[in-house]
């Protein structure tokens, strides 16, 4: 049974690596954070990752030396971090200024794999995961292949995944498609019937600065379909009689033209470790390459103020009804412990900006806060966790929920509920 090899076991690497062994392979595994391969060795996972835990518990995942890991593994899947800075996760408003990511990490890690094949006259395909710009690999990291000496050891594959954190492993093992990014049909062929193993999903091979291409685009549209629906929100919320659930329900119908439902949901802006800085990358190479229009500074300006608006909403609603403020939840989506891009910490950005007070509640971290019982407050709903569907808000509190998402329950409290865009 093939061994397979993984360099990077963050929050993207090990649920894929997880997923992998479930399939009935072996795997290793390398990191250079020792946190994180105590992590490992303690089966403790510190983030929410569906199945991931227990996945871990039952794990005989191997952390061998990067040289023990290139001599076992018969594929070798590079997962490290490409960062951007902390300003371009999306949880502060956009400057003029622009970055390309960080590919220190994975300049390293590609190196240290390829002397290793070099020393040990080895031959491997080595597949690439982590998110880049369009002429990146090309740039950067195929030339570091030719000084290590290793064209004839390294044949390189560009595997971006469509995943999502907090469902890695399931969107892994049951992806729309596969994007796969080659120079040479062998490693491509070897790829495909790798995923032949793991489930039936089409694979769509493309050169390699396609693919890199593609990976950032997919991200980027759907930021756009999510600043459009909370267009919609906003629009419905000042508009009478008109509910943004209902309008978007209806575009959903053209699946010929509009294409899907989803993302197509008014509420806060997209989120997590991909969207935002993704968008702020791929402005910067919009400049770089002197487009006529940036598009992608266009989505993260709209993340921005439709977020600087929710955050005016809620000083009105103080002002009305002198109460205080407590943002629900500070995750990036739903039941995660993920704070990384989280348009919540946008909000909370804004309302520190605005010199006002509040509190934050989120019951996924160990830090979060507690809400005063008993105190009637203004609370807004900031992740749509599912824990608010049984929380008990005080009485006279108001409620603004950008989601719509406590309709039902809103009629069994005594509260002001405020379906913002809705009826």
């Amino acid at each position: 049974m093939k061994t397979i090899g993984f360099v990077g076991l963050g929050k993207l690497g090990l649920p894929v690596a997880l997923a992998v062994e479930s399939k009935g392979y072996k795997v290793c595994g390398w990191d250079e954070s020792q946190k994180v391969r105590e992590g490992i060795c303690a089966k403790k996972i510190p983030y929410n990752e569906k199945g991931a835990q227990e996945a871990l518990e039952r794990s005989e995942i191997e952390l061998p030396r990067i040289e023990v890991l290139v001599q076992k593994a018969e594929l070798i899947f590079v997962a490290v971090q490409t960062p951007h800075q902390a300003k371009f996760e999306g949880i502060e408003p956009v400057t003029g200024w622009r970055q390309d990511f960080s590919y220190g990490f994975l300049e390293s890690a590609v190196r240290q794999v390829c002397r290793e094949l070099v020393k040990q006259n080895l031959k491997r395909t080595v597949v690439i995961i982590s998110t880049v710009l369009p002429g990146t690999l090309r740039r950067l990291v195929f030339p570091i292949i030719e000084q290590e000496g290793a064209t004839e050891h390294c044949r390189l594959v560009y595997n971006p995944f469509f995943i999502a954190m907090g469902t890695a492993m399931q969107d892994f093992l049951e992806p729309e498609f596969v994007l796969v990014g080659v120079n040479q049909k062998e490693p491509a062929e070897e790829l495909k019937s790798f995923y032949r193993t793991i489930h039936r999903r089409p694979v769509y091979a493309t050169t390699v600065e396609n693919a890199e291409l593609i990976k950032v685009i997919y991200n980027t549209y759907i930021s756009t379909k999510i600043a459009f629906a909370n267009t919609v929100m906003e629009m419905c919320h000042k508009l009478p009689n008109t509910d943004c659930d209902e309008v978007v329900e209806a575009l959903a119908l053209g699946t010929q033209r509009i294409i899907s439902p989803a993302y197509m949901k008014g509420g806060m802006g997209d989120g997590g470790g991909c969207h935002p800085r993704d968008n702020i990358a791929l402005s910067w190479l919009a400049r770089n390459l002197d487009l006529s229009y940036d598009w992608f500074d266009s989505i993260m300006r709209a993340r921005d103020q439709q977020t600087h608006y929710l955050a005016k909403l809620i000083c009105n609603y103080r002002a009305r009804y002198d109460l205080p403020i407590v943002l629900m939840g500070r995750a990036f989506k739903a039941d995660s412990n993920i704070e990384v891009g989280s348009p919540a910490r946008l909000l909370a950005w804004y309302l520190k900006d605005k010199e006002v007070p509040f509190e934050v509640y989120d019951p996924y971290f160990e830090d979060a806060g507690k809400v005063p019982d008993g105190q009637p407050s203004i609370y807004f709903i900031a992740t749509k966790h599912t824990d608010w569907k049984s929380f008990k808000f005080p009485a006279t509190s108001v409620v603004l929920d950008p989601w719509r998402y406590l309709k039902s329950e809103a009629r069994r409290c005594d509260c002001i509920y405020v379906p913002i865009g809705g009826r």
